[in-house]
């Protein structure tokens, strides 16, 4: 579930909020490790110094991917055994799903997918 709580965070990190444009990519731990980081090097950051990527403030307090934050930062318990299971993490993308007319326009969330050597403009879609 840890590896799954990583994949949500790089969606939430393409996502575009209220307050911005998306940051360009940079991969989980990039900072820290480089782009092509050894077992070693992601055995320290994660296990030994108890890393995790980080969740912007905005995302936090967005309404589109605040409990989207809280289910990545559950999955990524330092206890594996207190981690979310994947039917947890399904029923609460479901209820996202349910609350989702609720939100107003304002706090709508788009994907940005990037089509690198082709020359076509970025698209988006909308969750």
């Amino acid at each position: 579930m840890y590896a799954f709580g990583l994949v949500l965070w790089e969606l939430a990190s393409r996502c575009t909020a209220a307050d911005g444009p998306v940051d360009e990519y940079m991969l989980p731990f990039e900072e820290e490790v480089g782009q092509h980081p050894s077992l070693d090097d992601m055995q320290d950051v994660v296990v030994h110094k108890k890393l995790r990527p980080i969740l912007r403030d905005c995302w936090q307090k967005h309404a589109g991917l605040a409990m989207l934050c809280e289910t990545i930062e559950d999955c990524w318990d330092h206890e594996a055994e207190a981690r979310l299971s994947a039917g947890c993490v399904e029923e609460r993308i479901g209820q996202m799903q349910r609350q989702a007319p609720a939100i107003g326009p304002e706090e709508i969330v788009t994907v940005v997918t990037m089509v690198t050597n082709v020359d076509l403009p970025p698209k988006e879609s909308s969750l």
